[in-house]
């Protein structure tokens, strides 16, 4: 429960402890730094691999593909993320460039794990054809104004929870952090606002028990 209120609300560590701390648990913010940063990762990487195991079955319909600026002790890394045509993260990848390079690495390690698409969608970013076009997938590639506000609309929860961080001190850490919250997201993404009420508290109750 723990890992689950810090990865998927934006809390802190210390909101985390207070938290606890009010159930009868009296816990330092450093255990559940600790607790978070061993479970996490075993956690995210179950959900992870049964969703890839399901997905390599299933008609891969669309892709999109985006990014979003993340600052890092002072510094603007990239963060690139795949989402599917449901608006669940596939994929994450931090670089500290968007260039051609950086774009083949992370759409490779997409299609590697999940599969091909039937579409990709993405933005005005010239890294994206460049790197579909050597993989021989650029007419797979669909661009337009609006076509990306799924990618776009995912970047939400990351953003709120980011702002909770306050600070991610290396690429590493925030490449485990996007990675873990992507994957405990997907896992608690009931659509509850395309399903009535008694089906969404059955979704809830399931995902909580897994």
């Amino acid at each position: 429960m723990v890992v689950i209120l810090y990865v998927r609300y934006p809390l802190s560590l210390r909101n985390v402890e207070d938290l606890l701390y009010e159930r009868g648990y009296d816990s330092c913010h450093e255990t559940v730094r600790l607790w978070w940063n061993r479970f996490g990762p075993m956690f995210a990487a179950e959900i992870q691999r049964r969703r890839a195991n399901h997905m390599r079955g299933v008609r891969q319909w669309r892709w999109h593909l985006d990014g979003m600026y993340v600052k890092m002790n002072g510094d603007m890394v990239y963060l690139w993320r795949a989402v599917d045509h449901e608006g669940e993260v596939l994929e994450s990848c931090v670089t500290k460039k968007r260039d051609k390079s950086a774009a083949l690495t992370f759409i490779k390690k997409a299609l590697n794990r999940h599969g091909k698409a039937e579409t990709i969608v993405t933005d005005g970013l010239k890294s994206h054809p460049a790197a579909m076009k050597e993989i021989g997938s650029e007419h797979r590639r669909e661009m337009g104004r609006w076509l990306n506000n799924r990618a776009v609309n995912s970047d939400l929860p990351f953003r709120r929870r980011e702002r909770a961080m306050q600070r991610i001190p290396r690429m590493k850490s925030l490449q485990k952090f996007a990675s873990v919250h992507a994957s405990i997201s997907n896992h608690f993404n009931s659509e509850g606002h395309l399903i009535d009420r008694q089906t969404y508290e059955v979704r809830r109750s399931a995902a909580l028990d897994e």
